[in-house]
């Protein structure tokens, strides 16, 4: 099933068909004024990075494989960790440093939910190389149409992988 982001329109669709048939790291499905929902794959050993969002809270759900989940106050610092697998969900404040690996055989695919939007509508990154390229680029930015906070700056991100 191939995601096509149409904007901040209504739109339905059967999202974990979606995130456990994408093999894409990131896929941007639908893109609103408030908030974006990514789907993403990521390959056993790997992770989706370690970044901080400073204004953007995060819900993340697995819907295949297993990973392990940290977060913290600073990227040094991560006090939390969980193991979670299918069906589990990790909550990540806004300016808490986070990182999810994949702890399993075989891919890892999750959906996130962004509040508020963070990348651009209807991106596709096919390898987390390509976000961050993207991202170094600053194509991958919020449309111009969504709620952003004033207090809006840079991510702070660990790596550039």
């Amino acid at each position: 099933m191939t995601r096509s982001d149409i904007g901040p329109h209504p739109d339905s669709f059967d999202l974990e068909t979606a995130t456990t048939e994408n093999t894409n790291y990131r896929t941007v499905a639908w893109s609103g004024k408030y908030l974006q929902v990514t789907l993403m794959c990521i390959p056993a050993g790997e992770s989706i990075g370690l970044e901080m969002h400073p204004d953007t809270d995060q819900f993340l759900r697995l819907d295949a494989g297993a990973g392990r989940a940290q977060m913290g106050p600073e990227k040094d610092n991560l006090v939390f960790e969980q193991d979670v697998s299918d069906g589990w969900c990790i909550l990540v404040p806004a300016g808490t440093w986070h990182n999810v690996t994949n702890i399993g055989d075989g891919p890892m695919n999750l959906y996130v939910i962004y509040a508020p939007v963070h990348h651009a509508a209807g991106n596709i990154h096919k390898t987390a190389a390509d976000a961050a390229a993207d991202e170094k680029a600053g194509t991958d930015t919020p449309p111009a149409w969504t709620q952003q906070p004033a207090s809006s700056r840079p991510d702070e991100e660990a790596s550039s992988s």
